[in-house]
């Protein structure tokens, strides 16, 4: 695969969507003095969408990427559409109540409603598709909680029916299909939104990381390394807000992991599946380039806790169990964030003023998550009323959801913000390192961030996150240099690639001495 001829992505592994042409466009020309009515940060679906939905109301707006559009997980999704979520509706039922379940679900619905609705309005080809999703269960114990998430769906008025098959060869004990769910090829659905807002006047800026913002009188301020934009209102579409905020303590960093699989039968599933491990599996068929492919994902660990290459290895396998595989033609990983209520943060950013707003927090979700903050963020910044703006809002307070998981990760960072500067090994020679390989050591009294490339060249760097201190950790897979923490990511030469830091990691010249 000509590598030059991809959409980059924040990960060296590739998945299919990059082979979508990006915009091509030339660099726009950015006039510092124009005031937008809003600056949206960040070219992913939650930015688009907003963006989009914003500008159709006679907004000038300006999106400004970082890098290119949907280099973060927008590229690396696995673009399930689906009216259930990874936090269950009997558990929202529990933590927001039944009214809280049944607009957890209006949400999801109407998302698929206005994915279908731009595609037509806009005459977007992106492969969409509706088809059937169905979760299934392989033990007693998993079928019991199906059972009940079977019957929260229905009372949150989602239609889900008790099916006697999955639709793949894996054995089973119970099913459930909830029907409508949707598909598409993520970045044709993606440069589709973006053609849509520059035909309306939308301006989009690529290649303009905002290091930071500040506020002036009543306008917001995105400041980037060439140039500043302001604007009456600022969104962050980010992922993960930059700088220390509340949301270092409220989302959780994980990478989950995708393989693009062949068969040798081309016995494709027609339908969706899910099952009930945890972490789950999720399956789905899409057709790249003529070729139809297994997209199988799974295996999700928090961000650099444990080994990429295992994932890889283990879903591999996992599929190799149940289907007559010919080749694995992709594999790639993306990250997203669970916020620890098990609800997506979406409304005016805490703390802040009332022209700023944020959507974080998506878990697994973001395709239809990413949607349906167009519509709430297009009606906080309008002043409309928006039946989901309570719900989602990132200033609610709900000391019992998600108390038990919040402990335990903020457990999970306090050891790695400790235990990481003492457990390194010495090392007296780089030659003790591999090739194409990085570690965090000792070396001569200075504890480094080491890489070496396949020539030998060295590159040191501090190993100390700039967002909050902790020590990064290799990722051998993605070639990069990932905080277990609160989940920045660095390349190999200490750049940032994904929030929430914005600074890079130090360049160490001459290390040991």
């Amino acid at each position: 695969m000509n590598q030059a001829n991809l959409n980059p992505r924040d990960s060296k592994t590739v998945s299919p969507w990059q082979l979508q042409p990006g915009l091509n466009q030339q660099q726009e020309v950015v006039y510092s003095g124009t005031i937008y009515d809003v600056v949206i940060i960040g070219g992913g679906i939650a930015g688009l969408t907003t963006a989009l939905m914003l500008q159709e109301q006679g907004n000038q707006c300006i999106i400004l990427e970082g890098h290119n559009l949907g280099f973060g997980t927008t590229g690396g999704t696995t673009a399930h559409i689906n009216t259930f979520f990874d936090t269950d509706y009997h558990q929202v039922e529990q933590d927001f109540g039944a009214d809280g379940a049944k607009t957890l679900a209006n949400s999801a619905k109407e998302s698929i409603a206005i994915v279908q609705s731009l595609i037509e309005k806009y005459q977007i080809e992106c492969d969409f598709a509706l088809k059937d999703g169905v979760i299934y269960s392989e033990t007693e114990q998993e079928t019991k909680s199906l059972l009940k998430l079977l019957e929260a769906s229905r009372r949150a008025g989602v239609e889900a029916v008790e099916v006697r098959e999955n639709g793949i060869p894996v054995p089973f004990e119970f099913a459930v299909n909830f029907n409508d769910q949707a598909e598409f090829h993520p970045m044709k659905y993606c440069i589709g939104l973006a053609k849509a807002f520059q035909s309306l006047g939308g301006t989009i800026v690529e290649n303009a990381f905002v290091r930071k913002t500040t506020s002036e009188e009543d306008l917001q301020i995105a400041h980037t390394d060439r140039f500043e934009i302001k604007g009456k209102n600022l969104v962050y579409a980010t992922h993960m807000p930059p700088g220390l905020t509340v949301f270092d303590v409220e989302c959780f960093p994980y990478r989950s992991y995708v393989i693009g699989v062949k068969l040798k039968n081309g016995d494709y599933p027609k339908n969706m599946a899910y099952d009930m491990k945890d972490p789950y599996h999720y399956i789905r068929t899409h057709n790249i380039a003529g070729q139809p492919y297994l997209i199988l994902g799974g295996e999700d660990h928090k961000t650099a806790h444990e080994n990429p290459e295992a994932a890889f290895e283990a879903l591999e396998a996992y599929a190799r169990q149940y289907y007559y595989v010919e080749s694995v033609d992709y594999r790639w990983s993306a990250q997203y964030y669970v916020p620890a209520d098990g609800l997506p943060f979406i409304g005016k950013m805490p703390g802040s003023n009332d022209h700023t707003f944020v959507a974080t927090g998506f878990s697994g979700n973001g395709m239809i998550l990413g949607t349906i903050t167009g519509k709430v963020l297009r009606d906080a910044i309008l002043g409309q009323a928006n039946e989901y703006l309570e719900l989602f809002s990132p200033s609610r307070l709900k000391p019992v959801a998600g108390f038990k998981d919040f402990v335990a990760e903020k457990v999970d960072v306090g050891y790695h913000f400790i235990a990481d500067r003492f457990n390194t090994a010495d090392m007296e020679s780089f030659a003790e390192l591999a090739p194409d390989s990085g570690e965090v050591v000792n070396f001569k009294g200075q504890k480094i961030a080491v890489y070496k490339d396949p020539q030998g060249q060295i590159t040191a760097l501090s190993p100390t996150c700039t967002h909050a201190g902790c020590i990064v950790k290799f990722n051998a897979v993605e070639k990069s240099w990932d905080c277990p923490c609160h989940g920045g990511r660095y390349d190999l030469k200490g750049q940032v690639i994904t929030g929430p830091p914005v600074l890079n990691l130090k360049q160490i010249n001459n290390p040991g001495e």
